[in-house]
């Protein structure tokens, strides 16, 4: 995986932070790198004016006493308000408040007296607790006045491992350093932190290449270079054949992702529908193709012929033991296939029997509700949907306005790029498509799924307000070519 997209967890980013300091950069250095990237920020988005820092006990509190200093000493007005006692603070936290030489207020409300910003360095993104006291109290009341806050690392009281809250209110502005947390994107983290912005403080990029992230940020960089493109010794065979298990009365589903498949690159797309809905289908389609399934044993003849490179059956194929038998029968060619919506409802009482299915490569795309039919929805997103992959085998993706794609070795992509327009129906029957589409050219699952979901996601940003999931198809090769250029 590319590292430049990684996210790191509390523990991996105080292991980054020890190496650093072990390699010879020493720990005083790093804070006052961080509380100077705060200070520059600040000073780049505002003009001078009375700015309170609320510093905590440690590390950073710190950084908040390195940006008191350096906007005090740039004529800025500043007063700071201090969680607990200074003559308690210890380390390159205990130095930094020396160096501020200057009064420091207990924490309280009326550090805010007078104050145009605040900046919130009371805690950093491993705390575990919820706010109380004076850092509640004070926090609240900063949001209720309406006063811009800056975030040093996280909002305090959000959860930099799984954006999770404790009390955290919102910032308009939240730096951070070296890498963003899973936090910074995961809701209703992201919902809080407001801008990001990701400092660099000195850590080498090299000491990624000992804490081994595992966990990133959907970007083409992840991707591209293994995204399919046409080649001038191709031809529709080449670029692979999709095959779309249709319902009835149900049609729009299957017809949309169908379109989206083809959109994103499939030579050929078919879709088998019951012998009922054939002049629907036919009637709607013209590049794709339409297969009536007019006796029992005319999918399996589908599933037997080998130039279909990959399977999606589920959107309006309608929950119930048929869309199980056809599920189980295209698992069972070893081929890629994408279970979506009905498909994956119709394992609800015994998830088992999929689990045991899947041995070949496949993408699982539930939203909140389809993934607690089968699997545990208990802990945190990032917990639950590693604790899925693992059981069933398959690339788990958690649709959503924080969608989660992972896989079974626990490596995940957290996207982030997705407009609240996609809340539409049948957008997650084009994003399936999408899945299919690359992954009948050959894309590695984990990253056609990735690649999909951020492609979606910049569609839907292409477009703008009154989306609906019709326009999405249309919208792909735009995405695409801009892609294409990049490689």
């Amino acid at each position: 995986m590319n590292f430049e997209t990684a996210l790191l967890d509390v523990r991996r980013m105080e292991e980054a932070d020890r190496l650093t300091v072990a390699a010879g950069r020493p720990a005083v250095e790093l804070m006052e790198n961080a509380g100077r990237a705060v200070a520059q920020e600040i000073k780049q988005r505002w003009s001078a004016r009375p700015v309170t820092v609320l510093c905590g006990p440690g590390n950073n509190g710190g950084d908040g006493f390195v940006a008191a200093r350096l906007l005090a000493e740039a004529g800025w007005p500043v007063r700071v308000g201090l969680l607990g006692q200074r003559d308690l603070l210890a380390g390159e936290a205990r130095h930094n408040a020396q160096r501020w030489g200057r009064g420091v207020e207990p924490l309280a409300p009326v550090v805010l007296d007078g104050t145009e910003l605040v900046v919130d360095a009371l805690f950093g993104a491993g705390l575990s607790r919820a706010l109380g006291g004076a850092a509640l109290e004070t926090l609240a009341a900063a949001a209720r006045s309406g006063m811009p806050i800056v975030a040093v690392d996280v909002p305090s009281g959000l959860m930099g491992d799984t954006g999770e809250t404790l009390g955290a209110v919102a910032a308009v502005l939240t730096i951070t350093f070296f890498r963003k947390k899973p936090g910074h994107l995961l809701l209703p983290g992201r919902l809080l932190c407001g801008e990001i912005v990701v400092a660099d403080i000195g850590i080498p990029p090299s000491v990624l290449e000992q804490v081994v992230p595992d966990t990133f940020e959907n970007h083409p960089r992840l991707w591209l270079a293994d995204l399919p493109q046409p080649q001038v010794v191709g031809n529709k065979y080449t670029r692979g054949h999709a095959l779309i298990c249709g319902g009835y009365p149900m049609t729009g589903a299957a017809r949309m992702a169908a379109r989206a498949a083809a959109r994103a690159g499939a030579g050929l797309t078919t879709i088998a529908v019951p012998e009922i809905a054939l002049p629907i289908y036919a009637a709607a389609l013209s590049s794709i193709m339409v297969q009536p399934l007019t006796q029992p044993k005319d999918f399996d003849r589908l599933l037997d012929d080998h130039r279909f490179s990959a399977f999606l059956i589920g959107p309006g194929a309608g929950a119930g033991d048929e869309t199980r038998t056809r599920a189980l029968a295209m698992l069972k060619t070893g081929r890629p296939t994408v279970l979506d919506a009905d498909a994956i409802s119709s394992f609800q009482k015994d998830s088992s029997v999929l689990d045991q299915a899947i041995t070949g490569p496949c993408v699982l795309t539930p939203h909140d509700g389809e993934f607690r039919r089968l699997f545990d929805p208990s802990g945190d997103k990032l917990t639950r949907t590693r604790a899925a992959a693992r059981r069933s085998g398959a690339i788990l993706l958690l649709k959503g306005s924080d969608t989660v794609i992972t896989a079974p070795d626990g490596r995940v992509v957290i996207n982030a790029n997705a407009p609240p327009t996609l809340a539409t129906a049948g957008s997650g029957d084009v994003l399936s498509g999408i899945v299919l589409g690359l992954l009948a050219q050959g894309m590695e699952p984990f990253l056609a799924a990735a690649a999909a979901v951020w492609v979606h996601g910049a569609a839907a940003v292409e477009f703008g307000p009154g989306l609906i999931a019709e326009d999405l198809p249309d919208l792909l090769p735009g995405v695409l070519r801009r892609l294409y250029c990049q490689k």
